[in-house]
């Protein structure tokens, strides 16, 4: 048995590389490949049953996966997006799963108010990875696929708390309380913030005094665990500690972690993603063909045909009335809104330049308002420079895939539960309908919607310009290469005139006119060199706090000091 664990086991992840090549290849998603061979090979003679135990996926599948999309989301677009992610995610959730859960009790008086509204709660929320998969391909503007990756993150959360309230309904009197699950729900969320920012702030700090990748690495990889199980334990959401906790390891890294680290963290977390991903996928494929043999006891065809497709109905107009209000608010007065805030930002502006302070805690206070006004500023550009327009709330509503979360949520249905086969099988199904009515079609629908992208010209000019502003501002903090020293010693002319051309825009440009100096010199070079690198990272997140730039332009910067960084070693 031993051996054939092994043998499923690197036949699936032999299936999860030729589908991922394949799909890189023809442009389907991967998901919908890996679930049509995961069907396919069910079929295959003397393949076994594989149970896979629902807790497995929630507590050991889903912390790691949730955590490797929340490490590398920026805070900043969380920030900027909160309101249509917190609407989507956390609202239309609920209000999804109430009304699936009251239409399917109603139209299947069989199946229970609280167990409907279970179904209701597993089906709700999206799964980002196949439609952000599309996206990158095809060039979805990137605050789109902020939205969609920041959903995914905080609508499991979301359906999970809902999903509880239903099965402790069920199971004690098949009565459902909406006041309960809303002070279940605001618990789950104040616990799972201050769980995963606790868990996030101390591991971050740890690793900051750790210079092993090794001992970095294994801590990154208990991270997801030692949050999620604590907030289970004490009834929050254990996937919204998780998400907290990888927001706040992200943010910290920039600041905190070598190189090195995040390098490492990149490639490692983002291996785990696909694995996982991957093989939830094919699993689900897989374990089909025996559900519909369980679901065939206790209902017929036609009726978990019906069962399906009110569901999948349901789900797309849920959505497109969902996104209606958010289209109405962009649509009419956002302008005008923007015009009036800008108004009052410059007269608290004028305010604050005619102030001046009597002392440093003053003089603290109002260098914070200045940041904080800039801040202010940069959202409005933001919004102005990447507006969410009809165009692109229409893609939204049309990437409503599902996916991990649903498959593995609808199995936590106790055993023994009436039409508990039938519920599993549906939203099984509508997980599949899902991923092939919106995958297939949704790089047609994004090709139709012609977004413009930036063009290369302009992020060079974007890279460019960021990196002479934090170069300029690491030398306003340290002072001309001149007036340097290295341990009280003036600086030798020869490393002055060899650093001069490399810091501003460029850091380094080689080792050979280092490799060419004298020892002492390269030494004097190697110290300022690593002093004005720090002065730019520190400009860098001084930078990245007001947000004038995009996210993907602090990404290029940072990563070209982390090459710097790593050439020192």
């Amino acid at each position: 048995m031993d051996h054939q664990i092994v043998l499923i086991a690197g036949c699936g992840l032999a299936i999860m590389i030729a589908a991922s090549v394949f799909a890189r290849r023809t442009g389907v998603a991967a998901p919908l490949l890996l679930v049509a061979l995961g069907i396919g090979a069910s079929y295959l003679p003397s393949t076994p049953a594989i149970h896979i135990e629902p807790e497995i996926i929630l507590a050991g599948v889903l912390p790691p996966l949730l955590y490797s999309a929340a490490v590398q989301l920026p805070v900043l677009d969380v920030r900027r997006n909160f309101g249509l992610i917190s609407w989507l995610s956390v609202v239309m959730v609920i209000v999804s799963a109430l009304v699936i859960g009251a239409l399917v009790h109603a139209a299947f008086p069989s199946i229970s108010f609280a167990l409907a509204v279970a179904l209701g709660a597993v089906v709700s929320p999206t799964d980002a990875v196949a439609a952000t998969a599309i996206g990158h391909r095809v060039g979805l503007p990137p605050r789109l696929m902020t939205v969609l990756e920041g959903e995914s993150l905080v609508n499991d959360a979301s359906a999970l708390v809902v999903l509880r309230t239903a099965l402790a309904a069920l199971a004690v009197t098949t009565h459902f309380s909406l006041g309960h699950t809303v002070l279940d729900f605001a618990w789950a969320v104040v616990g799972a913030i201050l769980i995963g920012g606790a868990v996030g702030l101390l591991t971050a700090l740890l690793r900051q005094r750790l210079d092993d990748p090794v001992l970095n690495t294994t801590i990154s990889f208990a991270v997801p665990f030692l949050a999620y199980f604590p907030a289970e334990g004490v009834h929050a959401s254990g996937v919204l500690a998780v998400v907290i906790a990888g927001l706040l390891t992200g943010a910290l890294g920039s600041r905190r972690f070598s190189a090195r680290d995040r390098q490492t963290q990149a490639t490692t977390w983002t291996t785990i993603s696909f694995i996982l991903e991957s093989g939830v996928f094919l699993a689900m494929g897989y374990q089909l063909p025996e559900l519909v043999d369980d679901a065939r006891v206790e209902t017929s065809f036609g009726e978990i045909t019906l069962l399906v497709l009110l569901v999948v109905v349901l789900l797309i107009v849920l959505r497109f009335l969902g996104l209606a209000w958010p289209a109405l608010q962009s649509r009419f007065g956002s302008d005008d809104r923007n015009d009036q805030l800008r108004a009052r930002l410059s007269e608290m502006g004028e305010r604050l330049d005619a102030m001046e302070p009597s002392g440093e805690r003053e003089e603290n206070r109002l260098a914070w308002a200045r940041k904080r006004l800039a801040r202010s500023h940069a959202d409005i550009d933001f919004e102005e420079r990447e507006p969410i327009t009809g165009r692109g709330l229409l893609v939204l509503a049309w990437a409503g895939m599902r996916g991990v979360v649903t498959v593995a949520a609808v199995q936590t249905i106790p055993a023994g539960t009436p039409h508990r086969a039938t519920v599993v099988l549906a939203a099984f199904i509508v997980a599949l309908i899902t991923l092939v009515l919106f995958g297939l079609t949704l790089p047609a629908v994004i090709a139709r919607m012609r977004f413009s992208s930036e063009s290369a010209e302009d992020k060079r000019d974007s890279v460019q310009a960021l990196m002479r502003q934090i170069g300029e501002a690491a030398i306003d903090a340290l002072g001309p290469l001149d007036e340097q020293t290295v341990d009280g010693e003036p600086l030798d002319p020869a490393a002055v005139s060899a650093l001069k051309e490399r810091i501003v825009p460029r850091l380094m440009s080689g080792g050979r006119q280092l490799r060419d100096t004298k020892p002492d010199t390269r030494e004097q070079m190697a110290v300022l060199q690593r002093r004005y690198l720090d002065a730019m990272r520190e400009a860098l997140q001084a930078e990245r706090s007001i947000g004038g730039y995009s996210s993907a332009t602090y990404r290029q910067v940072e990563s070209f000091l982390d090459t710097v960084e790593r050439g020192f070693g």
